[in-house]
This record gives C-alpha cells, sequence and structure tokens, in this order.
C-alpha cells in the first residue's frame, strides 16, 4: 500500500460517491474503482458499501479508514520532525482562517509567504470565527474574529470599527431594511447590544444573506443598511451614508488574532509563518 492509497481512501470517506472523489482527484471514475477494487483486494475483504446514494464503511472499512488516518498522520509527524532536525522550512502548514482574513488578507499573505517557502504545503480551511474556533486543534494557526482562543498562544493582528452603512440618508421617519449576514455570536452580540442602545434607528429586519460580501453589494444597490468591518469598505466608505458604532465613549471594535497550541511554533513551517505574519503586518 501506498500513502497515496491511504489519501485516497480518506477521500472517497469524505466525498461519499466515486463521482465525487473523481473529480476531486482529478482521475476517471474507472480509473478510481479500479484503484478502490485492489485495495480492497489487497487489504481482504470490502472497505466500502455501494448504495444508491453514497458510499458507506463496512465495519471491515472503519478499521482501515482509521488504521488510514493514522499512517497519514505519523507519515506527517515524521516529516516534521526529519525538517525540524535539519532546519529546513518544509512540510505541511495547516491554517483554519475566518472568511474575511481569508478574503481580504490572506490570499496576499500567502503568496508571498509560498515564493519565499516554496517547500511548504498550505492546508487552508475558511468559515465564519465560530466554525474555525470548534474545530481550532485541527490546525497549526487559528485566525479567528472576536476574542481569542482560550489556553492557545495568541498574536494580536488588528482591530476592526464596525460602521452602519447605507446608501440612502439615515432617517429617524424612513423605516429601512435591516441586511444581516451569518456570523459567529459574537459579533451577532455586538449589533444586537448596539441596537438595543438605539432603538430611534428604525429598521425592518427583512433579509438575511449567507456572507458579509453579499450584505456589502446589496447596501451598495440600495436595497437597506448592513454594519461592516471598516477592513472591507475602508477605501469606498466616502461613497454612502455611514456612521461610526460606539459604545461606552469608544468605538465598537472586532479583534483579529493568530492562535496556535503550546509549543506548536517550534515547527519551522509554523515559525515561519508567524515571522512572515508579524513582518507583514508592521509594513
Amino acid at each position: 500500500m501506498k500513502i497515496e492509497d491511504y489519501e485516497l481512501l480518506l477521500q472517497l470517506q469524505e466525498c461519499g460517491t466515486i463521482r465525487a472523489t473523481a473529480k476531486k482527484v482529478l482521475i476517471s471514475q474507472p480509473a478510481l474503482t479500479q484503484r478502490l477494487k485492489y485495495i480492497e483486494n489487497y487489504m481482504g475483504g470490502s472497505i466500502f458499501l455501494r448504495t444508491s446514494k453514497k458510499l458507506v464503511p463496512t465495519p471491515f472499512g472503519e478499521i482501515v479508514l482509521n488504521h488510514a488516518g493514522n499512517v497519514l498522520q505519523t507519515e506527517e509527524e515524521l516529516r516534521q520532525r526529519l525538517a525540524q532536525t535539519e532546519g529546513r522550512v518544509s512540510g505541511t502548514l495547516s491554517i483554519g482562517a475566518s472568511s474575511l482574513y481569508s478574503q481580504y488578507f490572506l490570499p496576499e499573505l500567502l503568496q508571498s509567504f509560498t515564493k519565499e517557502y516554496p517547500n511548504v504545503t498550505i492546508d487552508l480551511v475558511t468559515g465564519v470565527s465560530e466554525e474555525i474556533r470548534q474545530s481550532a486543534d485541527d490546525y497549526h494557526i487559528a485566525i479567528v474574529r472576536g476574542e481569542p482562543l482560550k489556553d492557545y498562544q495568541s498574536l494580536h493582528l488588528f482591530s476592526d470599527r464596525l460602521y452602519l452603512l447605507d446608501l440612502l440618508p439615515f432617517s429617524k421617519d424612513v423605516e429601512r431594511p435591516f441586511i444581516e449576514f451569518k456570523s459567529d455570536p459574537d459579533f451577532q452580540r455586538l449589533i444586537e447590544q448596539w441596537m438595543e442602545s438605539h432603538p430611534s434607528l428604525l429598521v425592518k429586519r427583512l433579509i438575511k444573506v449567507d456572507h458579509f460580501e453579499t450584505a456589502k453589494q446589496m447596501m451598495k444597490r440600495g436595497l437597506g443598511m448592513t454594519v461592516l468591518p471598516e477592513s472591507i469598505i475602508q477605501e469606498g466608505k466616502d461613497d454612502y451614508e455611514y456612521q461610526l458604532l460606539h459604545r461606552d465613549g469608544g468605538a465598537i471594535t472586532r479583534e483579529t488574532w493568530a492562535c496556535m497550541k503550546s509549543g506548536i511554533s517550534h515547527l519551522p513551517q509554523v515559525d515561519a509563518f508567524i515571522k512572515h505574519l508579524t513582518e507583514e503586518g508592521s509594513k
């Protein structure tokens, strides 16, 4: 068995079908089916039950899949130890990052990082901060918004002031739709507290979208008002009506953090990324 065979088994488990897996790993369905047949013959039993909807691991297959995960984890740990011993910056760097940071900051950062460290493989997962928090143990570095992760080493990246924006002038007499977007509970709590302290703001909470960029585009077309962080509207906010959110005499901000488990920065690729992150942030 090759490492690629174990990786393929886990891809099949994740994708659930031959078709979806073949599309993801960029090989034909017949070739994939043939490879799975070879692996099952080698192992001596059926790993998946083929149903009309998806592949279901058999009890035999559950043991094999668990072994596959252990093999890949051991292989990665070996590569990291060897790289650390030789002082090379290589191996896999796993990052879980909030959607906003991933869209507006991470592409440029990873472009310069991978140019400087071409032997590092980036394993990136994005989502709202709450999703990244819940799976933080899966990553070398978790980049989250709001509060830093407890019991993690945390590097503060930046503060983001929050603004209420609308294409039309704000009015105490005209009720306007408020555009909400999917976010984590911490952000929602900030918005709710601010709105409760401004009862004169007339809003209709009728529009809910999946992403902050969708809310931004709808606001730009006059469909309602929304609250957005400064980092994504900094250059164009003068084109709209805007109001900085305040509380207790100060601006309401949203913090961004890079969080790591204790000792993880000893890995060369993690140490290099944190240094790169710090250097780029200071420019």
